[in-house]
């Protein structure tokens, strides 16, 4: 009887954990569908880049492998894929700290609900927008020349690895907005988020920067998801002569785990610390 009741607990919880990150995810999707200029900025912003840098410095790049017009459009676009990922850490920074500054956190966790519910609707939330904006980013890109020339296996891999990257980011952006006292404040953990994603293989090949700052560049979680995405796309600029480079897709299968297993318990750790 015992175990029966044990096992009927268990699936009880399960069932209500499941269906209070439903809820949660549903209320986050929906604050951001009613905010405009937020959608405009997040969805927005990558289409921007993509023209700037695409077109206005296009010409002046240098592919390492190719020399043609048009084919920083194809190292590009690998690399604007991750550099969306990579920023959607400070989209979660921000709406955590909004959140835990109006008291939406705390009203949370005075609720009867799983206190797993709140960090996993997150999660789950990030993951749909990060699909929307990798969605209109792909259409974007197949609208000014970048092609695939891989399989649909290897392409959709490749997605996976952005997404892959972008689930374990969302940990630390719950993290530093669990830990940022304002919503004024986390705006200056864009000093952050430019040395991230610049100091990588984003724009250019890391072959190509000065000796000093190339393995700093390489060993970037970042470059290793570009340099993999550009691999399995079958896009140029893939590779490299160093360790690192050269085992891309495995690092940008090592790099968002490492990530996931350091802030993920921070950041159970500091929402369990918010009432004390």
């Amino acid at each position: 009887m015992s175990v029966a009741l044990t096992a009927d607990t268990a699936h009880g919880r399960l069932y209500w954990a499941f269906a209070d990150c439903l809820n949660v995810t549903r209320r986050y999707l929906t604050h951001f569908l009613r905010q405009p200029v937020t959608i405009v900025w997040q969805l927005g912003f990558p289409i921007i880049s993509v023209l700037l840098y695409g077109f206005v410095f296009g010409e002046a790049m240098k592919v390492p492998g190719g020399g043609d017009d048009g084919d920083y459009k194809q190292f590009l676009m690998p690399g604007m894929f991750v550099m969306t990922m990579a920023f959607g850490f400070m989209n979660t920074a921000m709406a955590v700290v909004t959140d835990a500054s109006k008291g939406v956190i705390d009203r949370f966790r005075s609720m009867p609900m799983a206190p797993s519910a709140v960090a996993a609707g997150r999660g789950v939330a990030d993951l749909v927008v990060a699909c929307a904006e990798l969605t209109i980013l792909a259409l974007t890109a197949l609208a000014i020349g970048w092609r695939s020339s891989a399989g649909f296996t290897d392409t959709v891999l490749a997605f996976g690895l952005l997404l892959f990257l972008r689930f374990s980011l969302i940990w630390v952006g719950v993290f530093l907005g669990l830990v940022v006292p304002t919503p004024e404040a986390a705006g200056g953990l864009y000093a952050v988020a430019f040395p991230l994603t610049m100091i990588s293989s984003v724009f250019v090949a890391p072959s190509l920067m000065p000796g000093w700052l190339a393995p700093v560049a390489a060993w970037n979680p970042v470059s290793s998801t570009g340099t993999a995405t550009r691999e399995l796309f079958g896009n140029p600029g893939a590779g490299g002569s160093t360790w690192v480079e050269q085992h891309a897709v495995l690092m940008a299968v090592v790099w968002p785990v490492v990530i996931s297993l350091i802030f993920l318990p921070l950041a159970v750790r500091k929402f369990k610390q918010l009432s004390r």
